[in-house]
């Protein structure tokens, strides 16, 4: 695994005593990791693969409000303040992570300095990205749920073409747009920025993502 994120940032002997702490799970491709409202408490880091988290509205829809890969940890929000989860998570692709009961990641972020430093900085970095959209009410929510897609289809339906990911999209903007609970004109606007900045390049039901990296932290 090339480790981003939270695991990046805990030094050798840290990952250590997380590993020694946890069970190897593996999750297989389309399978529910979390419900939201569950009211489960475990904490994964993910070793490979990808998720997407998933937040239900109020109509019934499923709305995709992010992917997470490897290297991310996912519900320390639950193991922190004792709540129900806050949202879905479901495998993209078949996954390998680490399973924490919500009792010793606590135990662990209390008695090394580094493992609450590392998760403070991931939560950091999410509070900056919800800043963002509450500066751009318009658009900034929905720039990160196309980002969010985008990087799901990578995943599902994405060809390798060099440092490129080629992907045939198989369905039209109008239901892309309603998939992600936004406006065509939104779905239009904020790919039309992702094509300004190099990020991707667009086709007929067809999208190439030349800035990986880019998408997936604009997806987090």
């Amino acid at each position: 695994m090339e480790p981003t994120g939270f695991w990046a940032e805990l030094a050798p002997a840290d990952r250590r005593k997380v590993a020694e702490s946890a069970t190897r799970r593996s999750f297989r491709r389309g399978q529910t990791v979390c419900r939201e409202g569950d009211l489960s408490r475990v904490v994964l880091v993910l070793l490979s693969g990808h998720v997407r988290i998933v937040h239900g509205t109020p109509d019934g829809r499923d709305v995709v409000v992010g992917v997470r890969g490897a290297g991310d940890v996912i519900g320390e929000l639950a193991a922190i303040d004792d709540l129900p989860r806050s949202a879905t998570v479901e495998a993209l692709d078949d996954l390998d992570v680490l399973e924490i009961p919500g009792d010793r990641f606590a135990a662990l972020c209390r008695t090394r300095s580094r493992i609450s430093w590392a998760l403070l900085l991931v939560l950091s970095a999410r509070l900056r990205s919800v800043g963002r959209q509450w500066l751009d009410v318009g658009g900034g929510a929905a720039a990160r749920r196309v980002a969010a897609q985008l990087m799901q289809l990578a995943v599902q339906h994405g060809v390798p073409r060099g440092d490129d990911i080629r992907i045939a999209v198989p369905a039209t903007q109008a239901e892309l747009a309603m998939t992600a609970a936004i406006s065509r004109e939104s779905w239009a606007r904020a790919t039309r920025d992702l094509r300004r900045r190099g990020v991707i390049s667009t086709g007929r039901r067809q999208v190439t993502i030349h800035r990986m990296a880019e998408l997936r932290r604009l997806a987090s």
